[in-house]
């Protein structure tokens, strides 16, 4: 019976540092979502090999479509398809992909799919009153649910 003796120290530390960094998880999905070619050589060569994965792929896809239906509200879509019918057909891809975290996704937006159509074709935002009712669920918060209305209607006019 013959003893081997380990892998020489220097051996495993020489594959440990050729061994490209993994990308963390906020940095893949940064990666994952622009598109090919606004990609350094480095953060190309990571996503070339998630995408070799198919279900990967695919999602990929679904969501760099995406993506692109949501930012190109305000410039007009190269393709001549109107953002409403680019976000039709993404939808109906995406709830018969295969993926199920991506058909759930696709199903709660399709839900809410005539709000999705009217922010994609309207010029106007809710951001400042989505803002507005953020600040007064924090000032409510603050207090610890020990507020009543008047109260809470005097520490809001004054914060603002």
């Amino acid at each position: 019976m013959t003893i081997r003796s380990p892998p020489a120290t220097a051996d495993i530390r020489v594959a440990i540092s050729t061994a490209s960094p993994l990308a963390s998880s906020k940095q893949l999905s940064w990666y994952l979502l622009r598109e090919p070619e606004d990609l350094d050589p480095e953060a190309a060569a990571v996503v070339a090999r998630v995408l070799q994965d198919p279900e990967a792929a695919k999602v990929v896809d679904l969501g760099r479509r995406f993506c692109r239906i949501v930012r190109s509200r305000s410039h007009p879509p190269p393709s001549g398809r109107s953002d409403v019918e680019a976000f039709d057909e993404w939808l109906g891809d995406a709830q018969n992909c295969g993926v199920r975290i991506v058909e759930n996704f696709a199903a709660s937006i399709g839900q809410d799919g005539d709000a999705v159509r009217s922010a994609l074709t309207l010029p106007w935002s809710s951001g400042q009153a989505e803002g507005q009712i953020t600040r007064l669920k924090l000032l409510k918060r603050a207090m610890y649910g020990r507020a009543n209305l008047d109260l809470l209607r005097r520490r809001f006019l004054v914060a603002a």
